[in-house]
């Protein structure tokens, strides 16, 4: 049976009738400058910063704002399913939580908290290699809820083969590999703190929790805690890899694979060529290169050149349910969301990430019905005019 999301509207006002009233905002944009005033400018800046002087991440915002949407009237919409099928998923609803890492700077229960946030809400998590809590605690925190896996694709390739296998245990589903990170962008609001978490050994538990990265190491991680951060370090990245390496990833994980960072329709030719299961369109929220194309307007191309033979996912600027229905419209399968969740689990822990999930699915599910659509499947590029700049 379809989960009704939109009656979470109708909970809150009961709720008002003891004169409770909700924790956290339920307009999601206001989040940000809540968490600016209520966490340390380091963790803040790490998350909320974007590349450059942040034009990306304006881009992005302005890209989906353009996009109008144009509600059709009497059509019956009493009746609303928003599950999705998304890469051989069933899943409640056309939404991911994005792969953040370093969720331990913004709340101690870390990624363990978001992580059953998603699981209690049905929708999948995605978790970052880059994470402060091991994967295998993140699994048993989820029990059997869908769980992918986001992969920064290092140098060491027995480390990357260790990873796979142990997400593969853990009964992570879905392999998400990142392109666009081969290196960290220039980030002015990390550079101006001197504020970078690896450098602590935080977002590396995985790693160092990794037989193969520990057999790299002269001494256990406890007894010579830099060196294990300056073998992070060297392993991390890597910008030499090209199209033909894909061939080892898919040699190592039987599940679908994602790539993640694609923006060019030629560059998703190529990830269809390669044998992959889908792309996200995405431009890492705008963190990695200044200056690039927004990730809304990077989509429609995309999904014309391979919607038909791929799964087209997409994040970047995503902050509430008319971005969702705006994103389907584009092209996209489905969405993942990032920054939003990380300050309702900065602000409010678990029921904060639950809060957020709550909130923009809510208004993703009245603003279909609003506009016309029973289920996301009827939504097209027809139901949005763009304004002219």
């Amino acid at each position: 049976m379809a989960k009704h999301w939109a009656d979470f509207q109708y909970e809150i006002y009961l709720n008002g009738m003891t004169g409770a009233v909700p924790r956290l905002p339920t307009d999601l944009t206001r989040l940000e400058e809540l968490t600016e005033r209520r966490l340390g400018p380091g963790p803040v800046g790490y998350v909320a910063g974007s590349a450059g002087n942040g034009s990306t991440a304006r881009a992005n915002r302005a890209a989906l704002e353009r996009r109008r949407i144009v509600p059709r009237m009497l059509r019956d919409v009493h009746e609303r399913d928003l599950s999705a099928e998304v890469l051989g998923r069933p899943l409640p609803a056309p939404l991911a939580l994005a792969p953040v890492g370093v969720l331990s700077i913004m709340h101690p229960e870390a990624e363990t908290a978001a992580a059953k946030a998603a699981a209690a809400q049905g929708v999948p998590y995605i978790l970052s290699s880059a994470s402060s809590t091991p994967m295998e605690r993140v699994a048993e925190a989820m029990g059997d809820a869908e769980r992918w896996f986001q992969l920064y694709w290092g140098k060491d390739r027995e480390v990357t083969r260790s990873f796979l296998g142990r997400a593969k245990a853990c009964r992570f589903t879905v392999l998400v590999v990142t392109l666009d990170t081969p290196i960290l962008a220039w980030r002015p609001r990390d550079l101006d703190q001197a504020y970078l978490p690896f450098l602590r050994g935080v977002g590396t538990a995985n790693y160092f929790s990794d037989p193969a990265f520990r057999a790299g190491l002269a001494k256990p991680v406890h007894e010579d805690p830099d060196a294990a951060v300056l073998h992070f370090l060297g392993l991390f990245g890597d910008a030499s890899h090209t199209w033909p390496d894909l061939a080892f990833l898919r040699e190592h994980w039987d599940g679908p694979i994602v790539l993640k960072g694609v923006l060019h329709p030629d560059d998703a030719r190529l990830a269809a060529d390669a044998g992959v299961d889908g792309v996200v369109v995405s431009n890492h929220g705008g963190r990695q290169v200044a200056g690039s194309v927004a990730a809304a307007d990077a989509l429609p191309r995309v999904a014309q050149a391979v919607g038909d033979r791929l799964t087209v996912l997409f994040d970047s600027g995503v902050r509430t349910g008319d971005d969702v229905f705006k994103a389907l419209a584009l092209g996209a399968r489905a969405v993942l969301l990032g920054r939003p969740y990380v300050y309702g689990l900065g602000l409010d822990g678990q029921a904060g990430v639950e809060h957020v999930i709550r909130c923009l699915l809510a208004e993703f599910d009245l603003t279909l019905a609003l506009s016309g659509h029973a289920t996301p499947a009827t939504i097209s590029a027809a139901d949005l005019a763009e304004e002219s700049v």
